[in-house]
């Protein structure tokens, strides 16, 4: 039987801000006990099954929120070393067309398969993350321009993290026309969606970091009144900084 579970989508003044880690990092039961959303890594490097997805679904509280990263063959070229987690074999066609939102056969079936763990997670929001890799090339935005205008959403949220030396205002662009929110570690890069806030922590310079209580006041002060907000942390504090956070947020209600 589903426990009930009321859901931590934290009315905090007129701030709504779902809170978690990008991935458990801890057995899923204590996990769901202490956070109300989680950012699932496995769709990137090799998507489970979706019985094994549903299963994650089925066991949360209600009210739990999961959103997921796209799987690697759309965003990411196969020189990436992530692929060495990639469990499928590719054939040299597949190899050639695989990543930078291609218009190819393997790009819309990675899609496919991304957007069917979406749906079995029940998930809200999908998370585009570029690599480095990816620039502001004409093939990139040609690229980007024809994915997100083919990509079906049925309500899913879109978000891009891009890490390729992208300008802000081609970034606020793309994200007004393909209807995206951007994603950045808001300690290193300001948003140029500030009422669509996808907020990934990795840790001021470095993943060993842990935040400091003031600048969790801080973190809270950057998301924007009377919209919904993500805050994932990816630190190697993650599940204890986010805990933090979210008892930080609940005072300032």
């Amino acid at each position: 039987m589903r426990r009930c579970y009321l859901y931590w989508f934290m009315a905090s003044g007129e701030r709504l801000v779902k809170i978690g880690c990008c991935g458990f990092r801890s057995s899923r039961e204590s996990y769901y006990a202490s956070l109300p959303a989680v950012e699932i890594q496995h769709t990137f490097y090799q998507p489970p099954l979706l019985a094994t997805l549903e299963k994650w679904r089925n066991e949360a509280p209600a009210g739990f929120e999961f959103t997921l990263k796209a799987w690697q063959l759309i965003t990411h070229q196969p020189s990436s070393p992530t692929y060495r987690r990639l469990k499928r074999e590719l054939s040299d066609g597949e190899r050639r067309q695989a990543g930078s939102f291609r218009p190819s056969g393997i790009v819309e079936e990675a899609w496919e398969t991304t957007y069917e763990c979406a749906k079995a997670l029940d998930a809200k929001a999908v998370l585009f993350q570029c690599p480095a890799s990816f620039g502001p090339t004409n093939d990139n935005l040609k690229n980007m321009l024809g994915f997100f205008g083919r990509a079906k959403r049925e309500g899913l949220k879109f978000c891009w993290e891009p890490r390729g030396g992208w300008p802000p205002d081609l970034i606020g662009d793309l994200c007004r026309d393909l209807d995206l929110w951007h994603v950045v570690d808001p300690f290193s890069l300001r948003t140029v969606t500030p009422g669509r806030c996808y907020f990934r922590l990795h840790g001021r310079g470095g993943w060993r970091y842990s935040y400091e209580d003031e600048e969790m006041e801080e973190l809270y002060s950057m998301l924007p009144e009377g919209a919904e907000s993500y805050v994932f942390f990816n630190n190697i504090e993650m599940r204890r900084d986010a805990l933090r956070f979210k008892e930080i947020a609940s005072r300032e209600k």
